[in-house]
């Protein structure tokens, strides 16, 4: 006989991934049982990925913080004592207080990015607390920036083709895209549009699930795709295939400098494979790129982003349904930010690049960071330049604390821990950059031991810190309202009661957002010169040979899922081409060192066909505490994208040998 159903309850996904579900939670007594995905919203459509589907091991898992906890031991022993939420509040405003007054405000550097997608949870009485103490303001440029800096020089705006048009597509780009890990709510519209005579193009260095199933797979060199993009552009203008855009005499010229043989140097791809690779896309319309942002994490990822983006102009594909290009929806989602994060409370202070933490921790000076506040991020696992982040969370000096769901590494270092509230146990307001669907949450289930939202508890270290401004009143619901209190013609007519009542609305976007867009042609060269750390860039010196990516695997997303052990098995594969195995004597299987200048990092060697000659690669996100200490990002330098001050994580050099050779 088939379980009777407890109750019903709706949340929403809250993780860094463009689908942003809504989802169905089964609860009983009080306790989640199962998760589903909401049918009747128009793009979960009834389906939940492998991660969240299982989210409920993560919900409950028997590691989970519930109590506030000060460290005992050294840093990184994971020695901790509980103690009451009264003494940790105490201890951590007396120490915001006495760092302030002895160094200045900005002595102070709060850490996040996003461990959710909540407007609440995410950035709000969060910003309005440092702002009210004066702290050093965090650049968030972990993650989007190069890739909206370049969409903003070629727009001015952040918008996209909606998922839901993709069945009307004939010829279907997945450029950086991973779309079955990572975007899996894409994928039934490729699916129909498929079904409806539609190509599907990967471009990828590494064979993904998404490749694999594809018409076509391209595998350029990491890096080089803005040379692609003028390759592309240069066939467009060559064969007639590209419209006239007022004042794109100096695009003409770039792109001329780019014919297909020049671009085959640079990318790995053959030129005749280039040239049929624009006229497929100029002539199977409509058209559409789906870009990941994969391809913006490189040292020219801005602009081979603000390249890519200027395709569908050329083609004409922003006036066909079906047609266009997608990195993101979220520009669409123009909440009131100043009055959710009152940057007015207090003073201009210094801005620190979230990416250069490292340096910040190590480095910075007039005043140096004496206290961090981190919450929704895991910065000793996730940052680029491990080494120099290890280096600064351990300094004795720095007053750390951390909200978080887990003993995770940066907790770890930490002075106070705080336990946070999941998704599913607070109210929020969602934005998605996949789709064009704003949504509400309730709590679902209750928090477990005294585990508190980040707005309560910006509210209460407020309150101990005497800051008395009424703004430090307002409820959740005060907030969504005020978020909500929007002159833009997107949000028109979506209150929190009509949210309520339906629980997530359409943004009032156009069919095709982009047919009006003019172009920017007048912004710097598109230039294209080969990564500093690549095959063909100035550090290629011959002790590394090898060209590391290290994208999101499909078991766990960035650090979030850490503690499980799938995630950590998933995670401790490095893929190698045979060719380059043999050549060291590396066989499937074995225990292998991936090193440079910077560290090593052990790994098991998966030898096959995932990546091409010269490319290694391994899943992003391992904690750093289950590897051995270290993971892929001790490898990585902080080197900065050539727009929007962002990580060049898949610019990295390497050398791979057996582990103990």
């Amino acid at each position: 006989m088939k379980k009777p159903v407890g109750h019903i309850r709706h949340s929403v996904c809250a993780l860094d991934c463009p689908d942003c579900c809504a989802i169905v939670v089964e609860t009983d007594n009080g306790r989640a049982t199962r998760l589903k995905g909401d049918p009747a919203h128009p793009v979960t459509q009834g389906f939940l990925c492998a991660k969240v589907t299982r989210y409920l091991e993560r919900e409950y898992h028997p590691e989970r913080l519930l109590h506030p906890l000060r460290r005992t031991g050294a840093k990184g022993e994971a020695r901790f004592e509980r103690i009451s939420w009264d003494e940790a509040l105490g201890e951590i405003a007396a120490r915001l207080r006495s760092a302030a007054e002895k160094f200045g405000a900005e002595s102070v550097l709060p850490y996040s990015y996003g461990g959710t997608l909540g407007f609440l949870q995410g950035g709000s009485m969060d910003r309005r607390f440092f702002h009210r103490l004066g702290a050093s303001r965090l650049d968030r440029t972990i993650c989007a920036a190069a890739g909206g800096a370049g969409l903003m020089e070629a727009y001015g705006r952040r918008l996209g083709t909606p998922p839901e048009d993709f069945v009307h597509a004939r010829c279907i780009i997945a450029w950086g895209a991973n779309i079955l890990s990572t975007n899996v709510h894409l994928w039934p519209f490729i699916v129909e549009a498929r079904r409806r005579g539609a190509r599907l193009i990967v471009i990828d260095p590494v064979r993904t699930k998404t490749a694999s199933l594809a018409d076509w797979h391209l595998a350029p060199y990491p890096g080089s795709d803005l040379a692609l993009a003028l390759g592309m552009m240069h066939i467009l203008y060559e064969e007639g295939l590209a419209r006239k855009l007022d004042g794109d005499e100096s695009l003409r010229a770039r792109a001329a400098e780019f014919p297909p043989e020049t671009v085959s140097r640079l990318t790995g791809i053959a030129a005749e494979d280039i040239r049929r690779l624009a006229r497929e896309y100029a002539t199977l319309r409509p058209a559409v790129i789906r870009l990941n942002y994969g391809v913006q994490r490189s040292e020219r990822g801005g602009r081979a982003v603000r390249a890519i983006s200027l395709l569908p102009a050329l083609t004409g594909a922003w006036q066909e349904r079906g047609g266009g290009f997608q990195l993101t929806t979220s520009g669409a989602f123009q909440i009131n930010r100043a009055a959710l994060e009152r940057p007015d409370l207090g003073p201009p202070a210094r801005t620190v690049n979230m990416t250069l933490l490292g340096r910040a921790l190590t480095e910075l000076d007039a005043p140096p960071v004496k206290a961090l506040v981190v919450y929704n991020s895991n910065p000793a696992a996730i940052a680029p330049n491990q080494a120099a982040v290890r280096a600064g969370l351990h300094r004795e000096d720095l007053f750390t604390v951390v909200i978080d769901h887990f003993l995770n590494d940066t907790a770890q270092r930490a002075d106070i821990v705080l336990p946070a509230t999941t998704f599913l146990e607070h109210s929020d307001l969602y934005f998605a950059y996949g789709h064009y669907y704003m949504q509400l949450a309730r709590p679902a289930v209750p928090a477990p031991g005294e585990c508190k939202p980040n707005t309560g508890i910006f509210r209460l270290l407020a309150q101990r810190m005497g800051f008395d401004d009424p703004c430090f009143r307002d409820s959740d619901d005060d907030l969504i309202r005020q978020a909500l209190d929007t002159d833009s013609l997107y949000l028109a007519g979506i209150t929190l009661e009509r949210l309520e009542r339906e629980r997530f609305v359409r943004l009032n976007v156009p069919e095709l957002p982009m047919a009006d867009a003019l172009p920017n042609l007048d912004g710097e060269p598109l230039e294209y010169v080969p990564p500093v750390e690549s095959r063909l860039g100035v550090a290629h010196d011959g002790r590394y040979r090898l060209e590391l990516v290290s994208s999101k695997g499909l078991a766990g997303l960035n650090s979030s899922f850490g503690m499980l052990r799938r995630v950590q098995e998933d995670s401790a594969v490095l893929e190698m081409h045979a060719q380059d195995a043999a050549a060291r004597g590396i066989r499937d299987g074995m225990a292998v060192e991936v090193f440079n200048d910077r560290g090593s990092v052990r790994y098991t060697a998966r030898v096959g066909g995932k990546v091409r000659p010269g490319v290694v690669w391994a899943a992003s996100g391992r904690w750093p505490v289950a590897a051995g200490g270290a993971n892929v990002n001790l490898l990585i330098a902080d080197r900065l994208t050539d727009i929007g001050g962002g990580p060049a994580f898949y610019n990295c050099l390497v050398e791979v040998r057996p582990c103990g050779s």
